[in-house]
C-alpha cells in the first residue's frame, strides 16, 4: 500500500484543496510511524496507547478475541439508496476512487482476515468505553492518569485548523486539524470550540472537548451509510453537555 502511494501522483495541486482519504491516510501515519520506530501501527498504539491507558482497543485483532466481536449489520438497500450510496457513485469520481477500490462492504468487515488487518484508518476495533478513553486522554491535555500520550504544545499544534472547505471526496465543507475533524457549524460536534475528534464507518463517533475537559463516544454494530457519524448520536451527546450545564 505504501508503495502504491508513494507511486501516486496527486490529484490535484498540493496545498489547493482537500479530500477525504477513507483507507489511505492510516497508511500514510502508519509508515511514518513504522519508519521512525520500527512497529507497524497496531503494536505502537498496543504497547504506547491502548496499553498504558487500560483501553480496550485494538488495530490488528488476534484470533482469541473473535467471540468478543459484535456481528456488523449493513445499512439496508433502502437506506444505503436513500443517502446515495457508494454503489451509486460514479467510479471514476473521487468518491468512487474512494469508496469503491476495491468495494468496501460490512460483511468483509466480518470475516477474521479484515479483523486480523491493520488498516488503521479503517478497523480499529473496541467499544465506545475504550475510545473515550484515549480520547479522555486528549482532552485532558494530552495525560490521563499518569500516563501522557501528547505535550499540550504538540496538543495545540494537532488542533490548529489546517483548511476548512468542501471536500472534493465527501462533497460537503469540513474542518480540519493535523488528522482531526474539527468542530464547526456543518459538523458540529459540541458548544465550546476546541472540540475535535473523528467520525467512523457507520455511524460512530469519538472526540474530545478540551474546553469542558470531556470525552465521548458512540460505537454500534448496527450500521448506517457514512462515515461521518449519524443522527443516533445526537441524544446522548445533547445529554452530556444537559448534565456538565447543572
Amino acid at each position: 500500500m505504501v508503495d502504491a502511494l508513494a507511486a501516486e501522483s496527486p490529484w490535484w495541486v498540493p496545498g489547493s484543496a482537500s479530500g477525504y482519504h477513507a483507507l489511505t491516510f492510516g497508511y500514510l501515519v502508519g509508515e511514518v510511524v513504522r519508519r521512525i520506530t520500527g512497529k507497524t501501527l497496531g503494536t505502537f498504539l498496543r504497547d504506547h496507547v491502548a496499553g498504558p491507558l487500560g483501553a480496550d482497543f485494538h488495530i490488528g485483532l488476534a484470533a482469541t478475541e473473535d467471540e468478543r466481536v459484535a456481528e456488523m449489520v449493513p445499512p439496508t438497500t433502502e437506506e444505503a439508496a436513500a443517502a446515495g450510496g457508494a454503489a451509486s457513485f460514479d467510479p471514476e469520481s473521487l468518491l468512487g476512487k474512494a469508496t469503491r477500490n476495491p468495494p468496501l462492504t460490512a460483511e468483509m468487515a466480518n470475516t477474521r482476515r479484515w479483523r486480523g488487518a491493520e488498516i488503521p484508518a479503517a478497523n480499529g476495533h473496541g467499544n465506545a468505553r475504550s475510545v473515550a478513553r484515549v480520547m479522555a486522554a486528549l482532552a485532558c491535555g494530552g495525560e490521563l492518569d499518569g500516563v501522557r500520550l501528547l505535550s499540550e504544545s504538540t496538543l495545540a499544534r494537532a488542533i490548529e485548523e489546517q483548511c476548512y472547505g468542501k471536500d472534493l471526496v465527501l462533497g460537503f465543507p469540513i474542518r480540519w486539524g493535523l488528522g482531526f475533524m474539527m468542530g464547526s457549524p456543518d459538523l458540529p460536534l459540541g458548544p465550546n470550540p476546541r472540540t475535535f475528534g473523528h467520525g467512523g464507518w457507520g455511524g460512530s463517533l469519538g472526540f474530545a472537548d478540551l474546553d469542558a475537559r470531556v470525552s465521548w463516544a458512540y460505537v454500534m454494530n448496527k450500521m448506517s451509510p457514512g462515515t461521518t457519524g449519524d443522527t443516533r448520536a445526537a441524544g446522548p451527546l445533547m445529554a452530556l453537555y444537559a448534565s456538565l450545564a447543572l
